[in-house]
């Protein structure tokens, strides 16, 4: 599983030219599923992601992760995460989780993330078209791959 995760003064989701979801303050984070992700991705993911030290203390020093900030998370699916572009120029997405096995995995991704935050979070919409919107604050934006654990 990869993440793309951006620290956001703002962040929305329109889908159909509507606000779907939308937060204040927190982490904007892109989650792309693959064949060979399981459970286990998902538990190491969310607590890494939310134990990260990427918001600023009163001294300005990246310090506080985003329960002491009260921050809030968007989670948007993104299969092209895991795009290959080894070969010619169309990115082979081969490597994506098909929906029957992303969709359960993204839903326990939401709900791990809710259980560690200790709130709801927002979310896209699994396969829509969406268009989101976002300010980085930093800017800051931090990739993870469950299979690379750096």
């Amino acid at each position: 599983m990869r993440l793309v995760i951006q620290r956001v003064k703002q962040a929305s989701v329109k889908i159909s030219g509507t606000i779907y979801s939308e937060i204040q303050g927190g982490l904007l984070i892109f989650a792309g599923i693959e064949e060979e992700d399981t459970i286990e991705d998902v538990i190491w993911l969310a607590s890494k992601v939310l134990a990260m030290r990427v918001f600023a203390d009163e001294e300005g020093k990246m310090n506080l992760d985003i329960k002491q900030i009260n921050g809030s998370v968007l989670l948007v699916s993104q299969f092209t995460l895991h795009a290959s572009t080894k070969k010619g120029n169309r990115p082979s997405f081969i490597k994506a989780a098909r929906p029957e096995k992303a969709i359960p995995l993204y839903k326990n991704l939401i709900h791990e993330f809710e259980k560690l935050l200790e709130k709801p979070i927002k979310t896209g919409e699994f396969g829509a078209d969406m268009e989101v919107t976002l300010v980085n604050n930093g800017p800051v934006t931090i990739t993870m791959d469950s299979k690379v654990r750096e």
